[in-house]
């Protein structure tokens, strides 16, 4: 997801999370339209709708949120799948501050921004941290589901697939090569304003059969493997059990 800034404030000022959570908006009321061409030629609009599906925050330094008028004592687990206890030793990650994994069925779940405010109300810094205090193994995940289409498209089971993407939360100059924020120039724009984006280093799929998503003329199966091969060692690195990746995982070879 890209956010409104000039190539020179991202270099320079990075970004502050609620900068991330923002661009998010629209999309969390309305959900997002993807344009697909369908095999029997017909076009249609899908929109999908993005949930939080996990979150890891990791910080460089020991962070009170006493500093943001919130003691630690007022964190609660509320159901939430968040960890209450911010970590007060640093492993080689860093100082994790907060985490988040989403058990709750897909469309029981609430919008990606009404779950952002929910955890910051536990978790001040979701909001206010800025890229700098966050260590390169910060991330989140986001599962897309679609909601509907148009045109309606009938019996269309391709249709169905869902994904979940995983992006970096950390500064520019703490990305590495593969993965990093990029700065595109917005159509129709000036040179000088650009969007900051949050491209996805990894990413899973269910129900994503058929030559609708993946052309065997193409490399489309290869780049899917390795975003989901890149998805699996990162949470093995982290020693992270994602829900939704387990899940997906375990449906890769079903039917439907």
């Amino acid at each position: 997801k890209c956010n409104k800034r000039s190539k020179e404030e991202a270099e320079k000022d990075g970004f502050t999370l609620s900068e991330v959570w923002e661009s998010y908006s629209e999309w969390s009321a309305y959900g997002v339209a993807v344009p697909i061409l369908l095999n029997n030629g017909d076009r249609v609009v899908q929109y999908y709708s993005p949930t939080l599906s996990a979150l890891q925050l990791y910080t460089s330094t020991l962070i009170d949120d006493k500093l943001w008028g919130k003691d630690k004592s007022d964190k609660t687990s509320s159901n939430d799948n968040s960890s209450c206890n911010i970590q007060t030793t640093a492993d080689r990650c860093g100082y994790l501050y907060c985490q988040y994994d989403e058990t709750t069925a897909p469309y029981d779940r609430v919008p990606f921004t009404e779950k952002i405010k929910e955890l910051g109300k536990h978790y001040p810094g979701l909001i206010n941290l800025h890229c700098m205090n966050l260590s390169p193994y910060s991330w989140i995940a986001v599962a897309w589901y679609p909601v509907y289409q148009i045109p309606t498209a009938i019996n269309v089971k391709e249709l169905s697939a869902c994904f979940v993407t995983y992006h970096p939360l950390f500064s520019l100059p703490q990305a590495s090569e593969n993965v990093k924020l990029e700065v595109e120039k917005v159509e129709g724009k000036k040179s000088k304003e650009e969007e900051m984006c949050l491209p996805p280093f990894a990413m899973v799929s269910y129900k994503m059969f058929g030559t609708l998503w993946t052309n065997p003329k193409t490399t489309d199966y290869d780049i899917a493997l390795r975003h989901r091969t890149a998805a699996c060692c990162w949470l093995k690195q982290l020693n992270f059990h994602h829900h939704d990746f387990n899940f997906f995982m375990s449906r890769q070879y079903q039917n439907y």
